[in-house]
């Protein structure tokens, strides 16, 4: 059993794109989405023999490029960013952050987007059009389809919950 969605949306996903200054409908649904299909909602913080982490199911190697390769050009963003980790275990373990700190893991799962000159949201309720981005952007080789991200919305996530 994972993380219910509406709390999800509430108390993590929505303050945190708030903090970011990147707050929309669109991209808090497309988050939910995102940790609906990874993980289901948190059902897997790391599933056996994979090297993911967290509800957005983040590689470490993915996480190194956040930083190195957009971060690190966006001061003020990464301020921002390390200011949501945890002061002494970020700096021992911050691939753990993904894991252990979900506010830290969606602006981090935001950045995997984001990052993409072309990026660009949909409408908020276009499922079709969050679940193309999830498979170009954010997990281009993975053998899962864009009708596996659908059903996973619609298994995890209530029309009601998208609206909303």
């Amino acid at each position: 059993m994972g993380i219910c969605a509406n709390e999800l949306r509430q108390w993590v996903i929505k303050p945190t794109l708030k903090r970011l200054g990147v707050y929309s409908k669109a991209a808090e649904n497309l988050l939910l989405a995102t940790a609906a299909q990874e993980s289901g909602l948190g059902s897997h913080l790391k599933p056996a023999g994979q090297r993911a982490l967290g509800i957005y199911q983040i590689h470490s190697l993915s996480h190194r490029h956040i930083w190195d390769d957009h971060l690190a050009q966006h001061s003020d963003m990464a301020s921002l960013v390390r200011g949501l980790a945890s002061q002494h275990d970020f700096l021992s373990q911050p691939h753990a952050e993904l894991a252990t700190n979900l506010s830290y893991a969606t602006a981090i799962a935001w950045f995997m987007y984001a990052r993409h000159e072309e990026f660009c949201l949909p409408k908020k309720s276009d499922i079709d059009g969050l679940a193309s981005l999830w498979k170009r952007f954010y997990h281009p080789r993975s053998n899962s389809s864009i009708k596996d991200f659908n059903e996973n919305f619609n298994r995890y996530i209530t029309e009601q919950e998208i609206a909303a």
